[in-house]
């Protein structure tokens, strides 16, 4: 993103930017960039705080009025001091011993995702396939026709240009967002860690998402195993 930045800024089109990893930006020098300590996920700060995620957007915006660059400066609230931070990730959760059709689990949490949009002005982090909440068994049994290896493994939905690893790699996310937005109705007071805990230790979309994840790193291909990486750690 800084690389684009910078490209923006000299077509004429002042930009601003929030980081996550401060040694990565200092390496890559856009010209203006804001220092968050928040994890991964998270660059806005926690989840239902809307006081403090306006403040780091207004710090970010703030930076536009400096003149030039690179400018580089750290956000002065940490509100995850206190916690542990570092996100329960696949390989530090046992994986669910639920049989459950994945498909069948994304049906149970539909009601409580659509009161969760619906509770958030229509706001949503699913998207990226441009596939339908309303459809996602059938996205389901694309990720699971490619986990097998099935050479057919498609979506009507897919753009063209998009290969079927990057749309699979798509599809995991907005099934991932799915969940974890259903869960945030469920259970409003759950936090990133119980998050996360709950999706790879509890749920069969947990164990979809592992087997993606294994499907593409079993080719050898490093641009697939980065793809993986990003799926599931």
């Amino acid at each position: 993103m800084g690389v684009i930045a910078r490209e923006i800024e000299q077509a004429g089109v002042a930009t601003t930017s929030i980081s996550l990893v401060r040694e990565h930006t200092e390496q890559v020098k856009p010209p203006r960039a804001l220092f968050v300590p928040f994890p991964f996920g998270y660059p806005l700060g926690a989840p239902e705080d809307p006081d403090l995620q306006l403040c780091v957007i207004r710090a970010a915006l703030a930076l536009l009025e400096r003149p030039g660059g690179p400018v580089l400066e750290d956000f002065p609230e940490d509100p995850f001091a206190a916690q542990d931070v570092n996100l329960p990730q696949a390989s530090d959760v046992a994986a669910s011993s639920r049989k459950d059709d994945v498909a069948f689990e994304v049906t149970s949490l539909r009601a409580h995702y659509e009161q969760w949009v619906d509770g958030h002005g229509g706001r949503t982090t699913v998207g990226l396939t441009g596939v339908h909440e309303r459809k996602f068994r059938g996205l389901v049994r694309f990720l699971e026709a490619f986990a097998r290896g099935e050479e057919d493994a498609d979506m009507p939905e897919r753009p063209r240009e998009m290969s079927i690893p990057q749309f699979a790699r798509y599809a995991c996310d907005d099934l991932r967002a799915f969940y974890f937005e259903a869960r945030l109705h469920q259970k409003p007071g759950a936090d990133f860690q119980d998050m996360n805990r709950w999706f790879w230790g509890q749920t069969a979309a947990g164990n979809l998402l592992r087997s993606v994840r294994d499907r593409m790193k079993a080719t050898d291909d490093p641009a697939l195993a980065g793809l993986a990486f990003g799926i599931a750690r």
